[in-house]
């Protein structure tokens, strides 16, 4: 047995037996310490180390030579150039975890950053390893220094950082939660919602019990203490009761308790076979424990990212709805608006919508198609100069029962299914397509806060809005294509089967059977139920009005099928018609602003940011500035081309001269509508007659 290896150079070696010496140069062990009966004491004779054995029989030099002959021979291997050599592991911690390299203290820096380099899979130049946490004490790639000179010893521990978190400010000592490792969290900017409740204290407080509180006025008990913002006991003894608590309550759970979370993490599911896998030929020839994901077993999701949806106002819901009460057929929209406090439950999240856009599509009675949408960054674009999202996505599945009373048929129930599996597909489609950003995922993004509004018939048979999300699990299937609908059961859905194109791992859920028994079932097919996170959709008692409400509204986008057309005709109907004189609720409508934005003929993307800074904050000042501006005067003349005379032209004509002599001066040609100078018989930019 051998403890401590290490190496010195010996100039010879003593061995005794009954007085008789033995000498032979060797290279021995420092520290050689073995168990064996034989070897009985280190001493030290002279310039170099001795070994005193003692044999318990007669005298015998042959065995004594062959002893030191095997001692020598294992010896030569691990010593060199006279110097100390220890093999020693050194620990480089990185923001994909801790590895361990093996190294020499004669080893130089720039060979220890090589294996470095090439164990985290690495460039040379793609990371920088210090000594200290805080980023102090950078490992050069010097082939002058060795590791033994930098003092870097047996089991130390180094950090790694990539070139991106490589600076002077240290990721490691940003404030997140405990047992959250900051080191592997992206540097993301969470959402204004997530940061304002992250910093809330959430807790319950509960007043003074008269009757079982049993101390004075500054005292607490275990009947007035505060509760956690997770209390269970409390969530279902709410009115009506809260099935999930809400994701900033999940997230105080996994940190609270006397371990604060230290081994907790919120990764994202992965159903795909992991890449780098070198051992084994890809898939479908190989495939190893190492790189298999893992089954997945379908749970109730015990949290929720968005606890409410609330529509501003009526207005926004029944405009939407009028689609389908002219045609009978279906509708999709986008919900835009924004994230705000649900004071209801704990470190709750309401999702307020302020307005739908409603994308090109075919709708019939039974189905949805939705087309290409060209103007969709632009529409974002715009939201977002307006302080608003998009947060969701709202369609109706409304049959008429009986169009004397008005009333729908109640089709979504326990007995059928709140989400077909087609729904449940496309829910997580889109929630996979706008993420909940995450500083404590090592993604950076968890979940996601887009929520799923349908209208349907209620138990009354009247229109209900009914919210939902799908499950974490539901976006991991769908993101990776596991998961299909079935054609004549629209609340089963399958998981997919492995092929030769794709590994797809085992899907389970768990059941009931006919004699009471909990029993695990592969999801072929699979009940949608499992996938689904209900919301509660509300109207507030005192409307919201993020934009005007007019008797005669602007048209709404794409619905030509209608007969209802956004063109400069339209528009100079609803300005004559809308004699308000504050120009801000004129011009605040949604519609309007994406039809100003988005027109063929004079867009202004380019020249109407302060338009819809005033629009966003009720500015009257900035909307008359915007008013005076160019474009509108041109727009104005647009609208008076087509026969139709806006009440508020005259009051900008006053400025730059009368109305007459500003129309008389122009004229719009017929076939493009540019504005030509006076006493022009042909357009100057298509060249055709003026009659």
């Amino acid at each position: 047995m051998v403890r401590n290896w290490g190496c010195v150079f010996l100039s010879e070696i003593s061995v005794e037996n009954q007085g008789s010496p033995l000498r032979k140069s060797s290279h021995m062990l420092m520290n050689f310490v073995p168990r064996l009966h034989l070897v009985e004491t280190l001493v030290l004779q002279g310039e170099g180390w001795g070994l005193a054995l003692s044999f318990g029989h007669p005298y015998d030099v042959e065995r004594l030579q062959m002893l030191v002959l095997i001692i020598h021979q294992d010896l030569t291997g691990l010593c060199s150039n006279h110097l100390v050599s220890f093999q020693q592991i050194i620990r480089v911690q990185s923001p994909d975890g801790v590895k361990r390299i093996t190294a020499t203290k004669r080893e130089t820096a720039a060979t220890f950053l090589k294996k470095v380099a090439k164990e985290f899979g690495f460039q040379n130049n793609g990371f920088s390893v210090y000594i200290n946490r805080n980023k102090t004490g950078e490992i050069t790639a010097s082939s002058n220094k060795s590791l033994n000179l930098l003092k870097i010893k047996h089991g130390d521990l180094l950090f790694l950082f990539p070139s991106s978190l490589a600076g002077p400010s240290s990721e490691m000592e940003t404030s997140t939660p405990p047992g959250f490792k900051a080191f592997g969290a992206p540097n993301v900017v969470e959402d204004e919602i997530d940061q304002y409740l992250s910093k809330q204290d959430g807790k319950i407080y509960r007043s003074r019990d008269p009757q079982l509180c049993r101390h004075g006025p500054l005292g607490k008990c275990v009947h007035c203490v505060p509760l956690e913002p997770f209390d269970e006991d409390y969530l279902n003894h709410l009115e009506p009761p809260v099935k999930h608590m809400s994701f900033h309550a999940y997230i105080r759970k996994l940190t609270g308790g006397a371990d604060k979370g230290k081994f907790v993490a919120l990764e994202n599911i992965s159903c795909k076979i992991k890449s780098g896998c070198e051992g084994h030929l890809p898939w479908p020839n190989g495939i190893c424990t190492k790189c298999q994901p893992s089954a997945i077993t379908l749970n109730r999701q015990k949290y929720r990212h968005v606890d409410n949806i609330m529509f501003e106002n009526h207005t926004v819901a029944d405009r939407f709805l009028d689609f389908w009460r002219k045609t009978g057929n279906q509708h999709f929209g986008y919900l835009y608006g924004r994230y705000t406090e649900h004071k209801d439950i704990p470190l709750g999240i309401r999702a307020e919508v302020a307005a739908i856009y409603e994308p090109p599509q075919i709708g019939t009675q039974n189905s949805l198609e939705l087309l290409e949408d060209p103007k969709a960054d632009v529409v974002d674009e715009i939201a977002a100069k307006l302080g608003l999202r998009k947060v969701g996505w709202i369609f109706t599945d409304l049959v008429s029962e009986d169009t004397r009373k008005g009333t729908v048929r109640y089709s979504r129930n326990k007995d059928t299914y709140f989400l077909s599996s087609e729904e449940c597909i496309t829910a997580g489609d889109f929630q996979n397509k706008h993420p909940n950003i995450c500083r404590l995922s090592p993604d950076g993004h968890f979940g996601s806060k887009f929520v799923t509004a349908v209208a349907t018939g209620g138990p009354d048979n009247q229109v209900h809005f009914e919210g939902y999300q799908v499950s974490n699990q539901c976006m991991a299937l769908v993101r990776d294509e596991c998961l299909l609908p079935c054609k004549d059961a629209p609340e089963l859905g399958y998981a997919k089967e492995s092929s030769s194109e794709q590994y797809v791992p085992d899907v389970f859920y768990k059941d009931i059977d006919k004699f009471g028994n909990e029993i695990t079932q592969l999801a072929r097919p699979l009940p949608v139920e499992y996938l689904i996170i209900d919301i509660t959709t509300t109207f507030p008692k005192d409307p919201v009005y993020t934009f005007s409400i007019s008797q005669n509204p602007f048209p709404i986008e794409n619905r030509d099928v209608l007969g209802e057309t956004q063109d400069f005709h339209s528009l100079a109907t609803y300005l004559s018609q809308n004699t308000s004189s504050v120009f801000l609720d004129t011009i605040s409508d949604f519609h309007l602003l994406l039809f100003l934005v988005t027109n063929e003929v004079m867009p202004l993307q380019d020249s109407i940011s302060l338009l819809l800074e005033a629009v966003r904050t009720r500015n009257e000042e900035l909307a008359q500035t915007w008013k005076k501006s160019e474009q509108w005067a041109t727009i104005e003349q647009l609208c008076s081309t087509v026969g139709v005379q806006l009440p508020g032209l005259h009051e900008y004509g006053a400025i730059g001269g009368s109305t007459h002599a500003t129309t008389a001066a122009m004229w719009a040609c017929q076939h493009c509508t540019f504005m030509n100078q006076p006493g022009t018989g042909h357009c100057e930019m298509c060249s055709l007659p003026r009659t």
